[in-house]
């Protein structure tokens, strides 16, 4: 490797930093390569900066043309010991954009939309497309149907193809009608797994730029939260809303607040029976309760060392669940080892060793100077077997105190951790009959068992030792009871190479996981029915029946709408408990089956690691991700219409259909919001689960008449998630989850009753959510609605349709205590003004009722976190601060959203 003459941009500030570099790559001698040099531009003040911090600058540095980017924005970043928690703005440009299905769908029924509306202002269809490299996986539309035989993958897969033609239809479409656009086929993998194992590229070694390869770091945001996954690979990223991900992909680089950075300095060794998910359950409720929402987390310390790849990316998955924007482990010699077992090319893997060492971006093993906003230490050896629920990811419990935690939860008055149940219904025992046999149901029963999500089917160390535990278990004569709905639905198909290559894929098969389905399935909400035996039993009755799931997610009304309680654990703890059949058991003094303890199938890390190392390596990679655009049969026989650059709406479609966002593109002025009505008033960790469902379409629902409407029967309504196509669905479907509560909503005795319902304040009246939006802007068309909320108010999945549906509720503002960082930035984006309690102070405090009018007073005053004053009708005015943190935000909520701002800037550049 060698450092070579000076290649000079003249067209960027820093021109002068861009340098040529001779490296060797094997088997083809010295390559001629550019890149920024920014150890040379910077030094010893960049020496210091956090890696994550070393990104944003490389892409500030390498983009700068005093327009867009500005020399500002570098030296913000550049100084950022200085500038960190000075709340300054700075432009980032992604390398690259990920999305999945459900939010995928949207985005290009937004990008065709776009098209039409930049036709229509006279501009060119063909300038609608993605400058941004976009890759799209179809993962999120398979749901567990069938299960517990070895058909079960080829059944759901048929039935998930039977659901979603129209759809898939529509992507194929867009796979031709779009450039720079990727779409990955069904039955490939989650995401968060496929992006880890094989889109990632951790350094573009393939880009030129002025007939030159230039080398830049990869970085990526994603329209899923869990997006922070790759972060474990060395990769900034994190997940963004749909609409922010389009202004992305159109070229537009992110306004963002630089963000303090806090280290999280890790020390020692896991004990033999932990796994990397009660790591990451440890760290969850670790942070959680710091508060880093908003914040960069940055690991380092010696005990990196004895966390692989799978293990970091475990961690950095669950990035949302603890509320920072990313969780990010630097590149070292573990990363390239696993590039190279994941089949990255040779060169490439020269390439970018060769590169981050160069920039100084490679960790080596001395990283105490860095300069973090604070640390927190975690040193492994204090982590222990543990499991999060039952309605929050960063509700941690040790697996030692779980049968007393869970008695607890049923006695303490309703809440997230309590379902107020009665003492003489604390033993409640339910009969029931199936297949011939007697079984009963009580408090604590698990009905779903799922071995899912991205979070650890990555993870081969996890997925081995739960078909280890299996393989122990089954010798033993264990077997469980087959009412429990159990399933495997791994991330990729290299976890089905190394489980049938280990041999326990018969094992697993033999306690009913067999492979379900390859994507998000049960974690997403795609667990599909109960056995209807159960479903009867649990439908007429307060039991807390529960799910186990291997999981990042656990909300109410997430996992199954019967189900109250869910427990996030690693995939053995799935297993171990759908053996016990019961949450409410101590595994250390009380037998999983008949006399066989939990201690003698639980597999140690030298067993995993030894079957690991034996059972994972390159050639699988290399099967699987050379088949990815041509190994789905249903996919490739997918017939689509024609590849024009404009697409056929059909009026007959109830999945895909042009959404209304751009049919007034007019500026909006700061119009004061007067005599606003309070449409719901919500309270803390409201999630976008709560405010756009994904699960099943509940067949006495607003969306559910609406497809009725149309001539479809209960079986074909699919889910909110899949109908993200459709905008009558999903404004139908916000706040359409059954356990929304809704302080608005009180039952004779005043108590306030959870359901996707609202009080209609000018006629006292309880309807759908929907249906009092409805009578609002037939009945009083000029007057604006509003949300009151508490804190955290849009937490879990980056849902774009969390904000969507709300605009076309007519909602125009939300006064909450605090939010979740994506939520806000996709409420800015769609046009609706995030307001927050300042000075400490709540609806509660207040003493609001949500049956006030409020003045929201904006003429003149509005601008990035300007104080804004809110006047009521009963006196009680109150100071709100606005939640548009940026310039570029305040021109989005202007414009009436990114998406009118984006078609008015791309007919302007192409008229």
């Amino acid at each position: 490797m060698g450092h070579q003459a000076t290649a000079t941009d003249l067209s960027n500030p820093y021109g002068n930093l861009r340098k040529s570099l001779s490296i060797e790559v094997p088997g083809e001698g010295p390559l001629q390569t550019f890149y920024y040099d920014l150890p040379e531009g910077f030094g010893n003040q960049y020496s210091k900066l956090p890696y994550s911090i070393r990104v944003l600058l490389e892409s500030a540095v390498r983009k700068c043309d005093n327009k867009v980017v500005k020399t500002i924005d570098v030296e913000r970043i550049a100084s950022w010991a200085t500038t960190r928690s000075q709340d300054v703005e700075i432009q980032f440009s992604p390398a690259r954009v990920v999305l999945q299905d459900f939010t995928g769908v949207p985005a290009v029924v937004d990008l065709a939309a776009m098209r039409d509306a930049v036709v229509k202002l006279g501009g060119k269809p063909e300038n609608v497309n993605p400058v941004c490299p976009t890759d799209l996986v179809i993962d999120h539309s398979v749901q567990v149907d069938f299960y517990g035989d070895q058909m079960s993958l080829e059944k759901n897969q048929d039935l998930e193809f039977e659901r979603n033609h129209e759809r898939f239809a529509f992507l194929k479409w867009g796979a031709t009608a779009f450039e720079n656009m990727l779409i990955v086929p069904p039955g490939n993998g989650i995401v968060h797994q496929v992006n880890l194992e094989y889109l990632a590229r951790v350094v573009f070694t393939k880009s030129i730029v002025n007939n030159e390869l230039t080398l830049y770091p990869d970085s990526v945001v994603g329209t899923d939260s869990h997006t922070t996954m790759i972060n474990g690979l060395g990769v900034l990223g994190w997940g963004v809303g749909g609409i922010e991900a389009e202004a992305v992909m159109m070229g537009l680089p992110m306004s963002m607040v630089l963000p303090e950075v806090v280290g999280y300095r890790i020390t020692g060794n896991l004990n033999p029976v932990v796994t990397s998910t009660d790591v990451v359950l440890t760290i969850t409720k670790n942070l959680r309760q710091l508060g880093v929402v908003g914040k960069f987390v940055e690991f380092f310390g010696p005990g990196l060392a004895n966390l692989s790849i799978a293990d970091r990316a475990t961690i950095s998955n669950m990035c949302p669940e603890y509320g920072a924007t990313c969780a990010f482990f630097p590149v070292d010699s573990i990363t390239i080892q696993y590039l190279r077992q994941t089949n990255r090319d040779e060169r490439d893997v020269a390439l970018i060793e060769a590169y981050l060492r160069k920039t100084l971006m490679f960790r080596d093993t001395d990283d105490e100077n860095l300069i973090f906003s604070e640390v927190v230490e975690l040193d492994l050896t204090t982590v222990v077997t543990c499991l999060s629920g039952p309605k929050r990811p960063h509700d941690r419990v040790n697996l030692t105190d779980m049968k007393d935690d869970f008695k607890s939860c049923l006695v303490n008055k309703i809440g997230f951790k309590g379902y107020g149940i009665p003492q003489d219904k604390i033993n409640l025992t339910l009969p029931f009959t199936f297949e011939n046999n007697e079984y009963t149901l009580k408090h604590g029963s698990v009905l779903i068992a799922a071995i899912t999500s991205c979070t650890n089917t990555s993870n081969p160390s996890v997925m081995l030792g739960a078909g280890l535990l299996a393989r122990k278990a089954v010798a033993l004569g264990l077997r469980v009871p087959k009412y429990i709905k159990t399933s495997l639905s791994p991330g990729s198909g290299v976890v089905t190479y190394y489980l049938n290559e280990s041999g326990v894929i018969d094992d697993l098969q033999a306690l009913g996981f067999d492979i379900v389905g390859y994507g998000c399935m049960t974690c997403i909400g795609n667990s599909g029915p109960l056995v209807d035996e159960v479903e009867k039993v649990v439908e007429n009755s307060d039991l807390v029946c529960c799910g186990v799931l291997s999981g990042n997610r656990n909300f109410e009304g997430r996992i199954h709408p019967l189900l109250r309680a869910n427990y996030l654990a690693s995939p053995l703890l799935v297993i171990a408990y759908a053996l016990a059949g019961r949450v409410d058991i101590d595994f250390e003094k009380e037998p999983v089956q008949g006399d066989v303890f939990l201690s003698q199938i639980w597999p140690s890390r030298d067993e995993i690691r030894a079957c690991e190392t034996q059972h994972v390596i390159p050639s699988m990679f290399k099967n699987v991700y050379s088949k990815i655009q041509s190994g789905n049969p249903r996919w490739n026989e997918l017939k689509i219409e024609d590849s024009a650059l404009t697409f056929n709406w059909s009026s007959e479609s109830t999945y895909i259909k042009r959404p209304p966002f751009m049919d007034n593109l007019e500026d909006s002025p700061d119009t004061d919001l007067i005599g606003s009505v309070c449409l719901l008033y919500l309270g803390d960790s409201v999630t976008t689960d709560h405010i756009s469902p994904a699960g099943s379409i509940a067949r006495n629902s607003p969306a559910a008449r609406y497809l009725s409407g149309r001539g479809l029967s209960p079986k074909q309504f699919n889910s909110y998630g899949s109908r993200r196509g459709n905008d009558e669905v999903m404004a139908r479907g916000t706040f359409a989850n059954i356990r929304l509560v809704n302080k608005l909503c009180k039952d004779a005795s005043g108590n306030v009753v959870a359901g996707p319902r609202t009080l209609y304040i000018p006629a006292n009246e309880t309807m759908d959510v929907y249906d009092a939006s409805m009578r609002y802007a037939v009945e009083s068309p000029t007057t604006p609605l509003i949300v009151l909320a508490g804190k955290d108010y849009g937490s879990g999945s980056s849902r774009d349709w969390a904000a969507k549906g709300p605009q076309l509720l007519n909602i125009k503002a939300v006064i909450a205590e605090s939010y979740e960082r994506i939520h806000r930035s996709n409420l800015v984006g769609m046009g609706i003004l995030p307001l927050q309690f300042s000075n400490g102070e709540t609806a509660e405090t207040l003493g609001l009722t949500g049956l006030e009018t409020f003045n929201i007073v904006l003429k003149g005053v509005l601008k990035p976190k300007a104080v804004v004053d809110v006047v009521t009708s009963t006196g009680k005015n109150f100071k709100t601060i606005a939640r548009i943190d940026t310039d570029v935000e305040l021109e989005y909520y202007r414009s009436g959203g990114i998406l009118p701002f984006l078609v008015k800037r791309i007919a302007s550049q192409s008229s």
